[in-house]
C-alpha cells in the first residue's frame, strides 16, 4: 500500500470525495442541484415559449396564406369583370359607330336628294326660260303690230302659268 500514497490519482480521488462531502455538508450540493433545476425550468419555459411562438407563427402564416388566396380570387374576379365590361363597352361602341354611320349615310342621301330636286328645278326653270325666249322670238318674228303684241303677251302669260 505504500505505493498507493505515492500515486497522484489516489490523491485526486480522495480530494474529490472530500469535496463532495463538504459540498453536501455545507448545502452547496443543494444549491448546485437547485441551480440546475432552475436552469432546467428556465429552459423548459423558453422551449414552451418557443413552441407557443411557433404555433402563433404557423397560425399567422395560415391566415396570410388564406388572405393571399382570397386576394388572388378577388383579382381573378376583377379581371373577369373587366373583360366583361370591356366586351360590353366594345359592343356599345360598335353599335354607336354603326348608328352614327347610318345617320351620316341617311343625311348624305337626303342631301343628295335635295340637290337632285334643286337641280331638276333649276333645269326646268332654265328649260322654261329657254322655251319662253324661243317662243317670244318666234312669235315676234311672225306677229307684227298691235294685234301681234297682244297675242304675244297672252301667249307668254299662258306659257309662264303652265311652267310655274
Amino acid at each position: 500500500m505504500p505505493h498507493l500514497f505515492a500515486d497522484p490519482e489516489f490523491w485526486v480521488a480522495v480530494a474529490f470525495v472530500i469535496f463532495l462531502a463538504l459540498a453536501t455538508w455545507f448545502g452547496a450540493f443543494k444549491a448546485l442541484v437547485n441551480a440546475l433545476d432552475q436552469r432546467g425550468s428556465r429552459i423548459a419555459a423558453e422551449l414552451a415559449e418557443a413552441k407557443r411562438l411557433r404555433e402563433e407563427a404557423q397560425a399567422l402564416l395560415a391566415s396570410y396564406e388564406k388572405r393571399r388566396q382570397e386576394a388572388e380570387g378577388d383579382a381573378a374576379a376583377i379581371i373577369a369583370q373587366a373583360k366583361v365590361d370591356a366586351e360590353r363597352l366594345a359592343k356599345e361602341a360598335e353599335e354607336k359607330l354603326a348608328d352614327f354611320v347610318s345617320r351620316r349615310q341617311q343625311a348624305a342621301e337626303q342631301k343628295i336628294a335635295r340637290a337632285e330636286a334643286e337641280a331638276m328645278t333649276e333645269v326646268r326653270d332654265a328649260a322654261a326660260e329657254a322655251a319662253i325666249r324661243a317662243s317670244e322670238t318666234i312669235l315676234r318674228g311672225r306677229s307684227k303690230g298691235e294685234k301681234g303684241l297682244g297675242v304675244l303677251t297672252r301667249s307668254l302669260g299662258e306659257v309662264m302659268s303652265k311652267l310655274s
